[in-house]
């Protein structure tokens, strides 16, 4: 049987499971209150295992689009503390990210350049250009949602380690927000009392910035070949 099936029936089989035994249930806010005191516990008593085990989870949460990712980062910070939480989040997030772009990659983008390859060029060109820039812009608005942005971008031209990084970076200030908000876990009421609407405007503002800086920078150097001719 041809690999990427196999693959691909295995993460489908993996997500499957995931639903039908109701997992979900064990990363909803109230199961993480309800354990928060014995989560608290277990770290003092075993720091490395549990930092550990909550890294492995995550980056398989996020390899495979699973939910629960914001409560995870909400319970790292309110275990962890912001610093350990930070860097764990951080480094889990963007390396199960790039696990799902590659997974997009193996298992879509053949298919998906062969069916719709001439359609596609001026998008493939644009992000040779400049994907880095437009990834960068999206990472830091939260209101996309990342696990979508990372399995169309597996379909793209760009290079593992542009997403990579592109993805550490960008990510790091919604992570940090969620992190710090964990510290509120215990009398948070509902995961939309954590990002308020003037925090999303500023994340929207905050990723237009590169893209603008980046149009000025290109405005500039147009006018200064235009006026070198003259």
């Amino acid at each position: 049987m041809n690999k990427k099936i196999v693959l691909g029936l295995g993460i489908a089989l993996f997500v499957a499971l995931f639903f039908m035994l109701d997992v979900q249930r064990f990363l909803s806010l109230e199961a993480m209150q309800r354990s928060l005191g014995a989560l608290q516990q277990a770290y003092a008593e075993h720091r490395v295992l549990m930092v550990g085990g909550f890294f492995m989870c995550y980056v398989l949460m996020a390899a495979f689009s699973l939910p629960g990712a914001v409560v995870m980062g909400l319970a790292g910070g309110a275990i962890f503390g912001f610093w350990v939480a930070t860097i764990a989040v951080s480094f889990a997030s963007s390396v199960g990210a790039t696990l799902a772009f590659l997974l997009s990659r193996y298992l879509f983008r053949d298919v998906v350049q062969r069916r719709f390859g001439d359609s596609l060029v001026a998008m493939n060109e644009g992000v040779a250009r400049e994907g880095a820039w437009y990834l960068f812009t999206l990472r830091l608005i939260p209101v996309f949602p990342f696990f979508i942005i990372n399995l169309l971008m597996g379909l793209t031209p760009m290079p593992v380690r542009t997403f990579y990084w592109v993805s550490q970076l960008g990510m790091l200030g919604g992570t940090m927000v969620f992190v710090n908000a964990g510290k509120e876990l215990g009398r948070l009421e509902s995961l939309s009392g954590i990002l308020s609407p003037s925090i999303l405007v500023a994340f929207a503002l905050l990723g237009l910035f590169p893209l603008m800086v980046k149009k000025l920078v290109g405005w500039m150097q147009a006018r200064k070949k235009a006026a070198g001719r003259l």
